[in-house]
């Protein structure tokens, strides 16, 4: 990326680069159990684990390492990802808010021997990163489970400093 590239990146709204990559945010999910998308204390945000969900309830299931492949699930990350901006943008009411995604969890219901947990996730990271450039680059983990809410293939949260 040139310099000039990346100046006008920097210039871009979150809605810009989003529409830039041809994506739409989708309506927030309503939480699965007794708890909440999302808790503001102070200038922190902080969001409640996100699944590979559509909009019609359509989701992403089963174990990646066995029917589903590392390059599937880092899609399922990136549309995790997408859901998890659409529940900032909720809670925020402008995505221009976000100062910084500070940390991202991403969890990967895998099998016992997969062991690659960090290229799922960076399908999250990666849209994070285009979404909100320099203010997306974040702290994360990337873990393994042995079985995850309604068998999805990954669950993430984040925690986002916000513009009061």
């Amino acid at each position: 990326m040139t310099v000039s590239e990346a100046k006008k990146r920097a210039d871009q709204s979150p809605y810009d680069r989003l529409t830039a990559l041809g994506l739409t945010l989708p309506p927030a999910a309503p939480p699965i159990a007794n708890f909440v998308t999302h808790v503001i204390e102070g200038n922190m945000l902080y969001l409640s684990g996100q699944g590979p969900t559509y909009p019609d309830g359509r989701r992403h299931s089963g174990k990646v390492g066995d029917a589903v492949s590392t390059e599937e699930a880092y899609e399922h990350a990136k549309l995790t990802g997408l859901n998890l901006i659409a529940v900032m943008e909720e809670a925020l009411g402008d995505l221009g808010r976000v100062r910084r995604i500070v940390k991202v969890l991403g969890m990967v219901n895998a099998t016992a021997d997969f062991i690659e947990h960090p290229q799922v996730i960076n399908g999250c990271s990666d849209l994070f990163n285009a979404v909100f450039a320099e203010k997306g680059i974040h702290a994360r983990s990337a873990v393994g489970f042995s079985s995850l809410p309604n068998a999805i293939t990954v669950e993430i949260e984040a925690i986002v400093a916000i513009d009061i």
